[in-house]
């Protein structure tokens, strides 16, 4: 039920942190902006603002950081106005994609993810022609490190709290949830104290295309650049 493989990216994103720690407090800043203008600065009542505060809190990004992220959106002080626009994509293959970006510059954002796209053989797609494919899920990782040998403890914790599909790979479990749910399940696994590995919410595939070689060196060029890419918050895609 994944896109993207999403444990590499994980493991990417934790070994080049440091190298890439300004890119990422850039791109956190933007989501907290954003959390805030839409749900307001109480971490209470805003559960998305809380869920990327606690993000920014993971990769040790400064408290200052955070809270003038919080009063751009709130408008206590003022900074560019950050849009979050989704573009929809063909990779080689048939393979979907759904970029996710936040920018300040929307003509600027459009043009460099088009050029991502048709310089490794695809293209954007028209509104809704890749959407269908896909479904808004709570997606929950917690790594075979962090489980610590409680897989089976944690699985039924999940499916109790409404948890919808559990995917048991090598790297860890993948936990899936309606979008309604999420936010009860991942509070019933906070409360195992274990570490989750990344928790969003996120388009997930209906199904999955498998592609040879060729083409999957292709699509990881795509995942490449849109991961270099300051103006992309996350990326999903359907290849197997």
């Amino acid at each position: 039920m994944s896109g993207h493989n999403k444990w590499s990216t994980i493991k990417n994103k934790k070994a080049v942190v440091d190298a890439k720690k300004g890119k990422i407090f850039t791109r956190l800043g933007r989501l907290i902006t954003i959390a805030a203008r839409e749900g307001g600065g109480d971490m209470d009542s805003n559960f998305n603002l809380r869920m990327m505060v606690e993000k920014a809190k993971k990769s040790n990004m400064p408290k200052e950081n955070v809270d003038k992220a919080i009063k751009r959106g709130t408008g206590e002080i003022e900074g560019a106005q950050i849009e979050n626009l989704v573009y929809e994509a063909f990779g080689p293959g048939g393979v979907a994609f759904i970029v996710d970006t936040l920018t300040d510059n929307r003509n600027r954002t459009v043009a460099e993810i088009k050029h991502i796209f048709v310089k490794n053989g695809g293209n954007l797609g028209e509104p809704n022609s890749v959407m269908w494919m896909f479904e808004r899920k709570g997606v929950i990782r917690i790594s075979k490190e962090n489980l610590k040998d409680r897989a089976d403890e944690i699985e039924m914790l999940a499916i109790e709290a409404g948890a919808e599909d559990i995917d048991n790979q090598a790297e860890g479990l993948t936990i899936y949830t309606s979008a309604d749910s999420f936010v009860k399940v991942k509070q019933v696994l906070e409360a195992t104290k274990l570490e989750l590995d990344s928790e969003e919410i996120e388009y997930v595939p209906k199904t999955t295309i498998a592609v040879d070689d060729k083409i999957a060196n292709a699509l990881e060029r795509i995942g490449e650049q849109l991961d270099d890419h300051d103006d992309v918050s996350d990326y999903s895609t359907n290849q197997a």
